[in-house]
């Protein structure tokens, strides 16, 4: 699920906030020999009409009518239009990449077109507005009232064999009951050739859920997966979040798994196996104002690319020449994401760090030097500080290479560390690099940022000039899960990259917009992944 709406001077405006499901059918067949691939962006129009990109769904693998699970929760303001739109892709490519992935048609449309519907279907079209073939997406909205959510531990006994090389591979489906029918709320992982799975523990909304009625009828589908898309149906039951509660309050809720097809036709059929709810807790979940009201302060660290690749900062061309007009790439990027995260920072001090040049008086390169340098109290006073440091360090050093992200990412890392092993969720670290150009430690990098992901820590990478970003986008876990070249996997996705050109004439409040979109959501997924509370709660009286 992911949350959209930092806060800023609206926040008091905002009436509710709307969680929005999608689903599409009939998508156009673009693949040879399978189905399309389809995954779903979520991008909203800014003050300065420029789309920004809020979120995306999963991938579903060969689906021409895919249901998706991730959903979205934005901020609705009943006084203001914004414009929302759904862009469709068949995604090929092992990495996940938008560039190399066909487009299967879009919807455009406002919040409150989606709203005062409840459950909006419409024809996709393609860029040029002719229409997707007969494809169509639907999307579903709900107030979000309620922020409790429900964590599941759930594991399988003797699940029918269904692959005839293998045992099977299952997964696990929750359906909230609605008017029109049953709408998905949670797709749990593959667990490969396993008749006895465990799955990861996971969390889902109470509202997504069963609308916070713990008596309302809840499905549960379970099915063996078929890369071909046409999953195999094990078997299925409904129960109510209250009879699940009471049963395992003595050991586990066990629920035999009917296969009704296979009742039918086979005497003395049982089940195709049990599904065992091990834990099933209603939790509150906070929210980033929770938090951030709470006590928790956002620390901000700054790292700037002094690599050779940015040019003779003396020359009109050099992305580092400050214009008599006192800008550049990496000074406008500054003030603009650094204006509004400087607002959840209480004392202002930030540390700002360079990396990729030749320092006085030895020239040796180092990849992680106070732009102050003061080693010792590395900290600017405020964005302005960070903005003098930056002028008065940019004629003393020389720019060299290689541009290495992996020092600096492991320097805060180091910080917020220390900042887990109190087990509060008084301080969170937003690492901000500015970097013109592809990554030379790649293999170091990855493996930070998967060490990171740990951490209450989030990553955003500004990317300056007209380079090729594909490796930073490959950093961004929106496409999909990173690993470390070992093959670790990141715990949650930290990394947020936005190309600023792509925002230069919409202005700084749109790039902070898009920056930052990502932001609370990872803050509030991480402390409430650990169960962490707000320093500061108040209890209720």
């Amino acid at each position: 699920m992911a949350a959209v709406g930092f806060p800023g001077s609206k926040a008091t405006e905002c009436v509710t906030k709307v969680e929005l499901t999608i689903s599409c059918d009939n998508l156009l067949d673009l693949d040879t020999f399978s189905k399309s691939d389809p995954l779903c962006v979520l991008s909203m129009c800014n003050s300065g009409s420029q789309w920004c990109e809020i979120g995306r769904t999963e991938k579903i693998e060969n689906s021409l009518n895919p249901r998706f699970s991730k959903t979205f929760v934005i901020d609705y303001y009943f006084e203001m239009v914004q414009k929302v739109k759904l862009d469709v892709y068949d995604i090929d490519s092992a990495s996940g990449s938008l560039k190399d992935a066909d487009f299967l048609g879009q919807l455009e449309c406002t919040l409150g077109q989606i709203v005062s519907s409840k459950k909006l279907t419409r024809p996709l079209v393609m860029k040029d507005r002719m229409p997707a073939g007969k494809g169509t997406i639907t999307i579903c909205a709900d107030e979000r009232t309620d922020n409790r959510v429900v964590e599941f531990n759930v594991v399988a006994r003797k699940l029918d064999k269904k692959d005839f090389f293998g045992k099977s591979d299952p997964f696990l489906e929750f359906f909230k009951q609605t008017e029109t029918g049953w709408q998905l709320a949670h797709r749990t992982e593959v667990v490969k050739n396993n008749l006895n799975p465990a799955w990861k523990p996971f969390c889902i909304p109470l509202q997504s859920l069963c609308g916070g009625d713990v008596e309302k009828s809840i499905k549960i589908d379970c099915y063996d997966y078929n890369s071909s898309g046409s999953h195999s149906i094990i078997g299925s039951f409904q129960t109510t979040l209250s009879e699940i509660q009471q049963q395992s309050q003595s050991y586990a809720a066990e629920f035999p798994c009917i296969n009704s097809q296979k009742k039918q036709k086979k005497k003395g059929y049982k089940n195709s196996g049990v599904i065992i709810i091990k834990q099933c807790k209603i939790v509150k979940e906070y929210t980033f104002l929770d938090y951030i009201m709470g006590g928790c302060q956002i620390n901000f660290t700054i790292a700037i690319d002094f690599t050779g690749s940015n040019g003779d900062p003396r020359l009109p061309q050099s992305l580092h020449y400050i214009n008599p007009q006192g800008y550049n790439e990496y000074l406008a990027a500054i003030w603009a994401v650094g204006n509004v995260i400087q607002d959840y920072d209480s004392d202002k001090m930030f540390p700002a760090f360079g990396f990729g040049a030749q320092l006085p008086p030895t020239w040796q390169v180092s990849h992680e030097f106070p732009i102050n340098f003061n080693p010792s109290n590395p900290f600017c006073s405020g964005v302005e500080g960070v903005v003098h440091a930056y002028q008065q360090c940019l004629p003393q050093v020389k720019l060299y290479g290689p541009t290495n992200f992996s020092p600096i990412i492991n320097h805060v890392a180091q910080f917020a560390r220390q900042a887990m092993e109190q087990q509060t969720a008084s301080q969170y670290f937003v690492l901000l690099i500015i970097t013109d150009g592809v990554i030379t430690d790649m293999d170091q990098t990855r493996s930070a940022i998967v060490n990171a992901s740990r951490l209450p820590m989030s990553i955003i990478i500004v990317g300056v000039g007209g380079a090729d970003f594909s490796a930073m986008e490959f950093l961004d876990g929106d496409d999909g899960i990173l690993r470390s070249a070992a093959g670790e996997a990141a715990m949650r996705d930290i990394v947020q990259f936005v190309p600023f050109r792509q925002f230069q004439s919409a202005g700084a409040a749109a790039l902070a917009q898009s920056v930052l979109a990502e932001l609370p959501g990872q803050v509030t997924s991480f402390f409430n992944l650990f169960g962490l509370k707000p320093p500061n709660e108040v209890s209720p009286s």
